[in-house]
C-alpha cells in the first residue's frame, strides 16, 4: 500500500486492516512515497517526519511493515519500478497485491507503464472511497476499465471497507487553522505533529 502519508490517518489504517483480513494477507507493506510523479508539488513535509508518523501509527500491528524502497531512491517513484524492486527483494514465488483507491483505479491507465504494473501483480485490490463511484459490478463499467487497460479485470479484487471521510489534506488544513484532529489519526501521530510543529504554516 503506497502513499505520501502526510500524515497517515485512520482511513489508511482501516483500509489496510480490512484488506489483510478479507484477503488473509501475511503482511501489509506500507510504502511511503519519495517523489510521487502524480503530485510532486503537494509533498512538502520532509520524508523523515512522514516516516516517523507512519512508524508510530503501525507500531501495534505485527502484520504492518514499512518498505523504504521509494524513499531511498532519487527521482520520481514509479510504481512499476517499485514493484520490480519488491519482487527482487521478496522473491518471485510470493503472491503480490497492491491496494489502490477507487479514484486511482480509474486513472491507472494514465500511470507510467500500467501494463508493466499489472504484469507484476497477482491482484490489484480496489477499495471504495467516499465520493467515488461504486459500480464495479456493472458490466458497462467493467468494460470501460478493461478497454482503458486490457487485463485489469483478471487481477482486480474489490474489498469493502468502512468508508471514513478523512483525508491528509484536510488534516493539514485543520492543524493550520487550529482545529482539532483528535480521533482522526492515532494519538501518537497527533502528538508528533504538534511536538514538531508540522503543518502550522500550511496554507493549502
Amino acid at each position: 500500500m503506497g502513499g505520501t502519508f502526510d500524515p497517515i490517518h485512520y482511513a489508511h489504517l482501516v483500509i489496510a486492516e480490512e484488506a489483510c483480513a478479507t484477503l488473509d494477507l501475511a503482511e501489509m507493506i506500507f510504502i511511503p512515497a519519495g517523489q510521487p510523479p502524480h503530485k510532486p508539488k503537494r509533498v512538502t513535509t520532509p520524508a523523515h517526519h512522514r516516516l516517523a508518523m507512519l512508524e508510530l501509527a503501525i507500531a501495534s500491528n505485527p502484520r504492518f511493515t514499512i518498505s523504504l524502497v521509494e524513499m531511498d531512491r532519487s527521482g520520481p517513484s514509479y510504481l512499476v519500478d517499485t514493484l520490480g524492486i519488491l519482487r527482487a527483494q521478496l522473491g518471485m514465488d510470493i503472491e503480490l497485491s497492491f491496494v489502490i483507491g477507487w479514484d486511482s483505479l480509474e486513472e491507472l491507465h494514465t500511470w507510467h507503464d500500467p501494463t508493466g504494473i499489472l504484469a507484476q501483480l497477482d491482484h490489484l485490490v480496489a477499495v471504495a472511497r467516499p465520493g467515488y463511484r461504486e459500480d464495479i459490478n456493472e458490466s458497462a463499467y467493467n468494460k470501460q476499465l478493461e478497454a482503458r487497460l486490457p487485463g485489469i479485470m483478471q487481477r482486480l479484487l474489490v474489498v469493502q471497507a468502512p468508508l471514513l471521510s478523512i483525508s491528509s489534506t484536510d488534516l493539514r488544513q485543520r492543524v493550520a487553522q487550529g482545529r482539532p484532529i483528535k480521533y482522526q489519526t492515532a494519538e501518537a501521530v497527533e502528538r508528533y505533529i504538534f511536538e514538531h510543529g508540522l503543518y502550522v504554516s500550511d496554507s493549502k
